[in-house]
């Protein structure tokens, strides 16, 4: 399952990000966006890795509040579901 999601990753696009963030309800400025890609991009193996070690709420100010709440509600979610999947 590492081995898919990293061709993922390599392949990933602004506008993927943005589409997916759309498809949650989440309506990134171009800031927001511009942050979230560049996080993914450099962080994502730590965070698959071990996603516990992940504080969101240090990005706080990063995102309006009604953003950064449906972030860290998805992000929650979808380390919940996938977790397993990834060790």
């Amino acid at each position: 399952m590492y081995n898919l999601v990293e061709r993922v990753m390599a392949r990933l696009t602004k506008e993927e990000v943005n589409n997916f963030a759309i498809s949650k309800n989440v309506n990134l400025s171009p800031e927001e966006l511009d942050f979230t890609y560049d996080f993914v991009k450099k962080n994502w193996e730590q965070v698959i890795k071990n996603p516990n070690l992940l504080n969101l709420d240090r990005y706080k100010d990063r995102f309006s509040s009604e953003n950064f709440s449906k972030i860290k509600k998805l992000f929650e979610e979808y380390s919940a579901r996938y977790q397993n999947f990834l060790k």
